[in-house]
């Protein structure tokens, strides 16, 4: 039952026209044996998940694409002949491993980080200070990345629920070994949200977790607030490349659905590389392009955004230049308006609003109070 916001309006017509076409909610819950559905969560841009409340506290999250998820109240009992499919959350939920570094930013917002005991980043590793400290202080353990966890440690913690990126997916006998530690999986598919509050709204599905639904509600409000008030910016009809160069030489760049050409509209700009991707098949988030592709799209582009948070950020020009002499010729190079992200960039989902506000000063000239963006000389 995924949702396509962009026809909700469509929908709430026929449904006056014709309300016998459509099932109440109560009718399209997932029906569990033994348990009454009470409502549906609200979500506003997520749509990749829906998380469904019945009686006794317990909740189901569907996430599209993925699995279904039974969170149970502590201390009730785990309803029976459940679904092939459904994987059972037994609360409480507070010895996590955490391998999914964007989920991190949520539980830090959530105050929640006591519930995170394992993750898959050493310290050096993370730029949130919380999660620095926590490992400083030994309240965090590194228990080896997504790919080589470290089974015995997450035995010994106790390991209750190990929260993992899509990266797991091209690893599925760490995934098949974990589970048959006793421990479930749950696949964390923010980066699939086409919106940049899609992936803040996950901040709701994690609350579920840890018992923390009001604060969620109240953090999500506060950051939708910000982006409203931003979405005010008049275009400036510059455009905006946002890439990174593989170590194969091609160049990664975002399809034009993503999350990230919508910050650059909403900041005022035009993305590069209008409609790219929509020919795709697929869920994938970025798109590899030829250097002669790119440059073909690119090379008149009025800003140059280099993204390091999956790349080594660029120290110089030189660095840009050392990637492919071609980028000499590009527009954005001969005028000084290259720009680079921190690495702090994919790990801060709290404040998706910073992002939009940088690349808006970046548009109209102004250098002062950036968060994740610096210029390139």
């Amino acid at each position: 039952m995924k949702r396509n916001r962009r026809i909700c309006a469509f929908l709430v017509a026929l449904l006056i026209i014709a309300p016998g076409l459509f099932a109440s909610a109560e009718e399209t819950a997932p029906q569990i044996a033994g348990l009454r559905y009470e409502s549906t969560m609200a979500l506003s841009y997520a749509e990749c998940f829906d998380v469904f409340y019945y009686e006794g506290g317990y909740a189901l999250i569907d996430v599209y694409g993925s699995a279904r998820y039974l969170v149970v109240p502590e201390g009730s009992p785990i309803p029976e002949g459940l679904e092939a499919g459904v994987t059972v959350l037994q609360k409480p939920l507070d010895t996590l491993y955490l391998a999914a570094t964007s989920a991190m930013a949520l539980f830090d917002a959530l105050d929640a980080l006591d519930a995170i005991r394992l993750t898959g980043t050493e310290a050096s590793g993370w730029y949130i200070e919380n999660t620095v400290a926590a490992m400083n202080a030994g309240d965090m353990l590194f228990a080896g990345n997504y790919s080589k966890p470290d089974y015995e440690l997450m035995v010994t913690q106790g390991c209750d629920l190990a929260v993992e990126s899509t990266m797991i997916l091209h690893m599925p006998k760490v995934q098949e070994m974990i589970e048959l530690l006793g421990i479930p999986v749950f696949i964390d598919r923010s980066s699939y949200e086409s919106h940049p509050l899609g992936r803040t709204e996950w901040i709701k599905l994690y609350a579920v977790l840890v018992d923390r639904e009001k604060q969620a509600d109240a953090f999500f409000a506060s950051q939708e607030e910000i982006i409203l008030r931003l979405s005010g910016f008049p275009n400036t009809e510059k455009t905006v490349a946002f890439f990174y160069v593989s170590s194969d030489g091609s160049i990664a760049v975002r399809r034009a659905s993503d999350y990230v050409p919508k910050m650059i509209g909403i900041a005022g700009g035009r993305y590069a590389f209008p409609g790219l991707g929509a020919d795709m098949d697929t869920q994938r988030s970025t798109v590899s392009l030829t250097m002669e592709e790119f440059y073909a799209a690119a090379v008149d582009a009025d800003y140059l955004i280099y993204n390091a948070s999956i790349d080594q950020p660029l120290k110089s020009m030189d660095d840009l230049l050392g990637k492919n002499s071609l980028f000499s010729d590009f527009k954005a190079v001969r005028e000084g308006n290259v720009w680079c992200t921190g690495k702090y960039l994919y790990q801060a989902t709290d404040i998706v609003g910073n992002l939009i506000s940088d690349i808006r000063r970046m548009l109209t000239g102004e250098r002062e109070g950036m968060t994740f963006l610096y210029q390139i000389h």
